[in-house]
């Protein structure tokens, strides 16, 4: 999750990840979903100020929506996820019931170094269920840990939860010709130009032995790949793939890779020595460098099964940057046009008035009006209504664009 805490009420409004690891014969591989295909930002280097200002207010020690509402409104690339994360399915039924998404781009490379890009999605096969916003309000006061003692008695009832796992598949000469930036997490590749692939299911059979060995010390992180899944030029990916790996360190110790939850089934050789928590014998005798002349790793094996695509300048530029770069409004207002149902549109209005009539001053009037003027270029009637809602003057002095 993004708000919430440890101890927060499973009812919450927010993310809810998925995240699973994979033990292969090549290594541990890490595929880290989220219950929306898309992100609030676009950039890692933007993920701090992101949490600092979903988090606890450093002077109240509150939650505070002035300054959630004050970032988003600052970075309107947030605008995909929040038009999502309003709706009820930012208050899902129970962990049975979600969608998981990879949202960031990822390579896959086959053994003559021929590359794609790909997206992973998780299917929920009890199809997808949410609470109303009272409905999720009643459930925390009632059962706090509601999700969680769901998931509890389905599996000792057997009803075990299912998820098919799908990728779509970009090639190169798609990505360059998207009209989109396609590394870009705050938007989604089309279902009907990028159609889901069947790639396989995975089913949950068994609670942990011990929650603390096997869920609290478990460690997740993008970059746990494995030879035929690689990275893209997506920021967000490549800075979450150290942010991630670094946060176990700090959480976990230097050696958390040693705890069972997190160790390979596949021999491991590394150079990594010392440090707290160096259970395994920390190397024995090996020489702690590659290449070297004792156990047989006299070379360095090449990883060579990772996306080679050229990095001149006028690639990477379509790459990282194209005209529709800062286009952050025709896919929400897609989503909330000819996605959403009427009693959907409605509650997400509902929603969002009922977060932001918590805006305090002395900056009330500034960022609301700044955040109107995002919803205006999605829906003129729909931020006049935010607007009525809140009693604040409509926003009325531009006119929706469209980057189509």
């Amino acid at each position: 999750m993004t708000n919430s805490e440890k101890g927060s009420p499973d009812t919450e409004r927010d993310i809810r990840g998925l995240s699973i690891k994979f033990y292969t014969e090549e290594g541990n591989w890490d595929l880290m979903a989220s219950s929306f295909p898309v992100s609030y930002i676009k950039d890692a280097k933007m993920l701090p100020d992101l949490i600092h200002a979903l988090r606890r207010d450093p002077h109240t020690n509150l939650k505070s929506a002035t300054s959630m509402w004050d970032y988003l409104s600052l970075n309107p690339e947030s605008l995909h996820l929040i038009m999502m994360l309003f709706t009820e399915r930012g208050t899902p039924y129970s962990y049975r019931f979600v969608n998981g998404y990879g949202v960031n781009t990822y390579s896959m490379v086959n053994n003559r170094g021929e590359y794609v890009w790909v997206k992973f999605h998780l299917k929920a096969m009890h199809g997808v269920r949410s609470f109303s916003a009272s409905e999720a309000e009643y459930m925390r006061s009632r059962d706090s840990d509601w999700a969680q003692r769901d998931l509890v008695m389905a599996m000792r009832c057997n009803d075990f939860p299912q998820w098919k796992l799908q990728i779509q598949v970009m090639n190169d000469t798609q990505a360059h010709n998207f009209r989109w930036n396609p590394f870009d997490p705050t938007k989604i590749w089309p279902h009907n130009e990028f159609p889901l692939i069947d790639a396989g299911m995975l089913e949950f059979t068994q609670l942990p032995d011990n929650y603390f060995a096997d869920v609290e010390q478990a460690a997740f992180s993008p970059e746990n790949t494995i030879d035929g899944i690689g990275f893209s030029p997506d920021r967000l990916l490549q800075g979450v793939a150290f942010m991630c790996s670094d946060a176990e360190r700090y959480r976990l110790g230097a050696n958390f890779d040693q705890i069972p939850v997190n160790r390979p089934i596949c021999s491991v050789f590394n150079s990594q020595r010392d440090g707290a928590m160096a259970v395994d014998g920390n190397g024995g005798v090996s020489p702690n460098y590659v290449p070297c002349s004792f156990n047989g790793h006299s070379t360095r094996k090449h990883h060579d099964k990772e996306a080679q695509y050229p990095i001149d300048s006028n690639i990477m530029d379509i790459f990282n940057r194209n005209e529709n770069d800062d286009d952050h409004y025709t896919q929400p207002r897609w989503f909330y046009n000819n996605v959403l149902k009427d009693n959907e549109r409605e509650a997400l209005l509902k929603n969002i008035i009922d977060s932001m009539r918590y805006i305090g001053s002395p900056k009330r009037e500034e960022i609301i009006q700044r955040q109107l003027g995002h919803f205006y270029l999605i829906d003129k009637e729909f931020s006049h209504q935010i607007a009525d809602g809140l009693s604040v003057d409509r926003k009325e002095d531009q006119e929706p664009e469209s980057n189509e």
